[in-house]
């Protein structure tokens, strides 16, 4: 669906302004840019429903969504998206203690293998953090 074929107040753009504070314009605009006929529809509904409807939501703050997210990702093994999603959390407030905390409570609940990796993400990206 291209621009022109969206209304106003669609979550779509809603979705794409919290996208884009989550994930950062950098990110979003390689996606962007990255998509075609075959992936575009994709990068719709991950816009739409993912962003528009769910991280709109006012019944958690972003901080606890980022926390279930990183957990959700170190549950599924889905490691790069682990990596983005550390961005996102550390853009979202979370503090890097907060983290630590969320990926102490996954090797419990999810395996000390998976938290294992996790915690090594979570090493790299904060150093990267801290020397911005």
């Amino acid at each position: 669906m291209n621009d022109n074929e969206r209304l106003p107040g669609d979550t779509y753009d809603a979705g794409m302004v919290v996208r884009r504070e989550v994930l950062g314009n950098e990110h979003v605009d390689r996606a962007s840019s990255n998509s075609n006929e075959f992936t575009d529809e994709f990068q719709e509904m991950i816009t739409r429903y993912a962003w528009g409807t769910i991280w709109t939501r006012d019944g958690l703050p972003r901080t606890t969504r980022s926390a279930i997210t990183l957990t959700a990702m170190i549950a599924g093994g889905y490691w790069e998206e682990l990596e983005m999603h550390v961005h996102a959390a550390l853009r979202n407030g979370m503090t890097p203690d907060e983290i630590k905390e969320v990926f102490l409570q996954s090797a419990i609940y999810c395996s000390v293998p998976a938290a294992n990796v996790a915690f090594k993400i979570g090493k790299q990206v904060l150093a990267e953090y801290e020397n911005k």
